[in-house]
């Protein structure tokens, strides 16, 4: 039986040129999602043995998803493909359970090769990465840790991609109130009393990109 993939995205071109590929390596492309959200709630439903996540997505990130398809649907197993190599990027996504981290940067027959091994419970990390988190162990980087909820770093994430309190709460379906109250509990904890500090603060830590 192929490994069944889904694929997250926002670039849709990216993500046929990927399904072409990985479909002619024998494996089956079960889902498609163009953001965070889309990629979890497919998870949910389909229930992939590995989800391919790209770092840098609207409305929920790859870290994010891959924290909440860990929680629905353990049993998938999470590769992320960017083009992100800092030692920050890295560490926070093993941190999140994420068991291959592929750059885009290098040959399609590498993303091949972590399907499979992380298929088989293995790790793979791209050879540059592997440099940098020998580096980031040796020189003690330090990644802070999640002062944040999960819920309260997507609603950070949307503020910082420009969305409004009442568009917050419909994409996350919850009230008006309860998107205010996560949003000063947000600026209260990180010490930050204005928008635009808020919205540094997520580029920092990859939420959104510059």
């Amino acid at each position: 039986m192929p490994i069944r993939i889904l694929l997250a995205d926002d670039h849709q071109m990216v993500r046929q040129g990927l399904k072409a590929l990985l479909e002619q390596e024998g494996f089956k492309v079960v889902g498609e999602a163009a953001d965070g959200h889309q990629a979890t709630r497919l998870a949910q439903e389909l229930l992939p043995d590995i989800a391919i996540l790209d770092l840098a997505m609207p409305l929920m990130n790859g870290i994010g998803a891959a924290k909440a398809i860990s929680q629905i649907s353990p049993q998938t197993k999470l590769i992320v493909l960017t083009m992100h190599t800092e030692a920050q990027y890295v560490l926070e996504a093993l941190r999140a359970g994420i068991r291959g981290y592929v750059l885009k940067s290098r040959a399609a027959g590498e993303l091949v090769q972590a399907i499979r091994e992380v298929s088989r419970g293995s790790t793979f990390l791209s050879s540059d990465i592997s440099d940098t988190v020998v580096d980031a162990y040796l020189n003690k980087v330090d990644v802070p840790s999640d002062s944040l909820s999960p819920r309260e770093l997507q609603v950070l994430q949307l503020v910082a991609e420009g969305k409004t309190t009442k568009e917050v709460a419909s994409l996350l379906n919850i009230s008006v109130k309860t998107a205010e109250s996560h949003r000063t509990r947000i600026m209260e904890k990180l010490d930050i009393h204005e928008t635009a500090s808020l919205v540094r603060y997520a580029i920092r830590r990859g939420l959104v990109q510059p």
